[in-house]
């Protein structure tokens, strides 16, 4: 017997363009269910990036995660990154079932998005002051709300990549120093 590796096909299905993205989040809103928008890198996910999303998720009723693509990555994070490829990451952030849509975005920052897809719920993590979100007076202005989520500390990305190149083999300690 072969065996085919290919992305799960509920992750397929989550993953869509922006035309396919409005669509759904249309066909969301007549069914009158409140849309959630969050968006990212997500380069290593990692246990805050799934505890960040399933907060996010329990929002509404329907999760978009927008992912800046791989050219945005590397504008904002530098040339070393990102470490997967932005179709690697939009699979696995499309097989959490947390997540229900991703969409890719090349700009630096999701603006533009969504002021496309007018989520009733903006979220994005603590270390972001509400009044800077970005497309935060878009989501208000049509009567959403924003949303921070507490961070997991010591739990990022960045903080995974240099713990690989120094060679760390060990996860810093969760203790609390007396």
């Amino acid at each position: 017997m072969e065996i085919i590796l290919s992305v799960p096909r509920n992750a397929a299905d989550k993953i869509l363009g922006r035309a396919g993205a409005r669509e759904r989040v249309q066909e969301w809103r007549n069914q009158q269910r409140r849309v959630v928008f969050t968006n990212g890198c997500f380069d290593l996910l990692h246990p805050g990036h799934v505890r960040y999303l399933a907060a996010a998720r329990r929002l509404g009723d329907a999760l978009v995660v927008g992912l800046n693509t791989d050219a945005s990555v590397r504008r904002i994070k530098g040339p070393q990154r990102p470490i997967q490829s932005e179709a690697a990451r939009a699979e696995v952030l499309a097989s959490l079932e947390c997540v229900d849509l991703v969409v890719l975005f090349d700009e630096n920052d999701p603006a533009a998005l969504i002021a496309e897809l007018q989520p009733q719920v903006l979220v994005k993590g603590a270390d972001w002051a509400k009044d800077k979100v970005i497309g935060r007076e878009t989501v208000e202005a049509a009567g959403g709300q924003v949303v921070t989520i507490p961070l997991v500390e010591g739990e990022s990305s960045t903080h995974l990549i240099e713990r690989i190149l120094s060679g760390q083999n060990q996860p810093p300690s969760k203790e609390k120093k007396a």
